[in-house]
């Protein structure tokens, strides 16, 4: 039988099939309210992910970006899906997008994926171990900070408001002197801090059973990245939020800029 982290690798590589052929074509968009939207993409390459997770694991439940929850009610192996994750950069012909698969267990992430649709590359993991799928070929990833580039996602929502706020980590002289900051927009990246293509991300939010996070999430942890809530807690409590590094140091250093906003707003 096929491997949760073979299943997961083929389901998001099905639905960055879709997500490919659709590219630059006219797409039907539906509104989903707060200026979000989906696209025709999503919606078909989350039909396509569905097809191979029920194919595979027809008792297992699923959480899907679009379709919600399906499967048997109470199953303890629930997939997480999110078949577009960056879809307005997509609807504006940008490329940075991933198409992300989750398995949790009880409550633990136990195989991922987040696949590059345009790179032909997929990031997965089987929780113990993380690699780069390419030509048909792993190679296990590698996390570092040589780059210095942090990703900070400036998306909504903004739980921790107004004690911290993404933006302002652009405008603080020791985040500026340190790091280089990048905005793609896509959680794409946060697979590349696994990949070491990132020395780092930070998003705010209540992350939980996030379609859009799980599987990055995953991939860093088996990696050996340091994965963290905004102010160095747990991942899912206090706080929320997430701050992922290569490497304790920079995580460190970045706990501590973060720390300096809270003050500000007493």
């Amino acid at each position: 039988m096929t491997t949760d982290g073979e299943l997961a690798l083929t389901a998001a590589r099905a639905g960055a099939t879709v997500v490919r052929a659709m590219y630059g074509t006219s797409l039907t968009r539906f509104d989903k309210g707060g200026d979000d939207f989906a696209t025709a993409a999503d919606v078909e390459a989350e039909k396509a992910i569905l097809d191979v997770l029920r194919g595979a694991r027809p008792y297992d439940a699923v959480i899907g970006e679009e379709s919600g929850r399906t499967g048997p009610h109470g199953a303890e192996r629930v997939w997480l899906v999110d078949p577009l994750c960056g879809t307005l950069n997509y609807a504006a012909r940008s490329m940075l997008v991933a198409v992300n698969v989750a398995l949790r267990v009880g409550s633990e992430v136990t195989a991922a994926a987040s696949a590059d649709p345009f790179a032909g590359e997929v990031f997965w993991t089987d929780g113990v171990d993380a690699y780069a799928r390419r030509d048909g070929v792993d190679q296990r990833l590698a996390p570092s900070s040589g780059t210095r580039l942090v990703d900070v996602n400036l998306d909504p929502p903004f739980p921790n408001a107004p004690g911290f706020r993404a933006v302002r980590l652009l405008a603080d002289a020791g985040f500026a002197d340190r790091f280089r900051p990048r905005v793609v927009s896509t959680t794409l990246a946060v697979a590349w801090v696994a990949a070491g293509r990132r020395a780092a991300y930070v998003t705010d939010g209540h992350l939980r059973d996030s379609v859009h996070f799980a599987a990055g999430i995953a991939l860093c942890r088996a990696a050996g990245c340091v994965v963290t809530g905004l102010h160095g807690q747990p991942p899912h409590t206090g706080a929320g939020g997430l701050v992922v590094a290569a490497d304790r140091e920079t995580h460190a250093a970045l706990l501590e800029i973060i720390g300096r906003q809270a003050p500000r707003e007493r």
